[in-house]
């Protein structure tokens, strides 16, 4: 089966199998969410992303193999109703952005900054900070080499344009730029992108609308 990243709330994983990790995508919650598991091929070691909701299923996904650390992309509480049950039963640490780790529901064993990088086994994602959406809102490149990129948003990337920032011009302003020097200038067109809610997409796909983004202001 081929990888789309279409996944629905009670539904099973989408896997993409990559020759050094795997993804999994799960979609979790009532509000939609996204959480991703990485699992590096080599050694077994797992890194999921967002412990948003139901624990009992990303406990499924995980299954019997360890994961070594949670990463939450932001504070938002739906982002992270499930990380204090599947750290505790995983072990695993939990890592976020200085920024918003306060918010989250159990204190961080890592605080990551943008460029700093997280071991997936014998591979690493390099997080991105992308600040508007919160303050400490960040993004994990995972790079597979030549123009395989892929690219975990959170909620500050999503098809069709970048993540909320209530209608406050200063906070889009930030966001807006921060995605685009540090993703749209950075990173090619084929580079994927999985946002934290809904169908994923690619930085070419959405280069194209840079413009109108930024005339709508949101």
């Amino acid at each position: 089966m081929t990888y789309t990243g279409d996944v629905q709330v009670g539904g099973p994983a989408d896997v993409r199998e990559l020759p050094d990790l795997t993804i999994c995508k799960l979609a979790v919650g009532p509000y939609d969410n996204n959480a991703y598991l990485l699992r590096c091929t080599e050694t077994g070691d797992g890194l999921l992303i967002d412990a948003a909701a139901e624990p009992d299923r990303l406990l499924a996904l995980v299954a019997d193999r360890p994961i070594s650390a949670i990463v939450t992309t932001h504070q938002h509480g739906d982002h992270w109703q499930a990380l204090e049950q599947v750290s505790k039963v995983t072990g695993a640490k939990v890592l976020a952005h200085p920024l918003d780790a306060p918010g989250l529901p159990v204190p961080a064993d890592r605080l990551v900054d943008d460029g700093d990088r997280i071991a997936v086994g014998v591979v690493t994602v390099e997080v991105i900070h992308l600040r508007g959406h919160t303050p400490g809102s960040i993004a994990l490149l995972y790079d597979a080499g030549g123009r395989d990129k892929h690219l975990f948003t959170g909620d500050s990337l999503f098809p069709g344009g970048v993540g909320n920032t209530w209608k406050d011009p200063a906070r889009f302003e930030q966001l807006y730029t921060d995605v685009v020097e540090r993703v749209f200038d950075r990173l090619p067109d084929e580079t994927w992108v999985y946002p934290g809610h809904g169908k994923d997409t690619t930085l070419g796909a959405e280069r194209p609308s840079l413009p109108e983004w930024k005339a709508r202001g949101w």
